[in-house]
């Protein structure tokens, strides 16, 4: 069999070549069809007791993560007994949890329609919650890079630390849970957190659980990346305060994770990032991030996903050489 750490980087590489084919049946689908199926059967028991739909909530993400990862390790027993059938599986489900190339075309999508301001909302509602109407081209570039630091967490890290977590597992223990295993763990609380983790209404309770379990396998990964980005950005001498910078300005958001990983992007590349954002339920007051530095340019939000593309690097790279020893 391949080892494990290999197979999480042509995972990546895999990622970046292909992508996310839009014609082929992606497990997030998957997993968000049968979270709209459960959330329809719980909101039908438990009506609007918040007990109930705490319970419930509890129950929902116990199936989809438990259902995602028993099906991921089952794949990796596969590979583990057939390799020829199974290894090409395990890589092309690895790729499918991480979002590296699929941000990046989102997002420049975004930038080459500029200076077209309609055109450029259009793409950007695509891909951020806050309402596009209306927003100046200042406004586009700072939701492109609030939402290009933040994914790059979520979409990239987050699922790449837990493939090499199981990697590290399955090298010294067969039976244990892999890379995938943990990447489709990690991805199914990710999509739950994305459709239920919200505050208003039945969801303030049906959510909770989901949203927890995501900002716990999101809280070290997010750290991570705050604490080495800043050696790939303009001041590496500067890492350990960049990365004090960024926990002290992240703690103010409300999100444990968001706000850190923004305020890391924002410090390695030099701009500010936060203020007033409208969503549709109303206007929120997000935490000044970069405080000091100017606003993002269409050159600032390149040069993110350029040190995405290369942290992405430096994890593998440091992760195989010491697979290699």
């Amino acid at each position: 069999m391949v080892h494990p750490a290999l197979l999480v980087v042509l995972a990546c590489l895999l990622d970046r070549l292909v992508g996310d084919p839009r014609r082929c049946l992606h497990p997030v689908q998957v997993m968000g069809w049968a979270i709209q199926r459960l959330r329809t059967l719980s909101e039908a028991w438990a009506g609007d007791t918040p007990w109930k739909l705490r319970l419930a909530g509890v129950g929902i993400t116990l199936l989809v993560v438990a259902g995602s990862g028993f099906t991921g390790w089952l794949l990796e027993q596969v590979a583990r007994e057939q390799p020829l059938l199974g290894t090409p599986l395990v890589m092309v489900a690895l790729a499918s949890a991480l979002a590296g190339r699929s941000l990046e075309q989102a997002v420049q999508n975004v930038l080459s329609a500029l200076p077209d301001l309609v055109e450029a909302r259009s793409r950007l509602g695509w891909i951020v919650g806050r309402e596009v109407r209306d927003l100046p081209e200042g406004e586009i570039l700072r939701a492109a890079a609030e939402t290009t630091a933040e994914n790059a967490v979520d979409g990239l890290f987050a699922p790449l630390f837990w493939m090499l977590v199981g990697a590290a597992l399955v090298a010294h223990w067969p039976w244990a849970p892999g890379p995938l295993t943990l990447a489709w763990i990690f991805k199914a609380s990710s999509t739950l957190d994305s459709m239920i983790g919200y505050r208003h209404g039945r969801l303030r309770w049906l959510g909770t659980a989901g949203a927890r379990l995501d900002d716990a396998l999101t809280w070290l990964p997010a750290r991570l990346v705050a604490l080495t980005l800043p050696m790939l950005s303009h001041t590496p001498h500067r890492w350990i305060g960049q990365f004090q910078v960024a926990l002290r300005e992240g703690a103010a958001d409300p999100s444990p994770n968001a706000g850190v990983s923004q305020a890391a992007y924002a410090n390695a590349v030099g701009v500010q990032l936060g203020g007033r954002n409208r969503y549709p339920d109303g206007w929120r007051e997000k935490p000044m991030l970069g405080v000091g530095f100017q606003a993002p340019d269409q050159a600032a939000v390149e040069r993110m996903l350029a040190l995405s593309l290369g942290l992405e690097g430096t994890w593998v790279l440091i992760a195989f050489g010491l697979a290699a020893l």
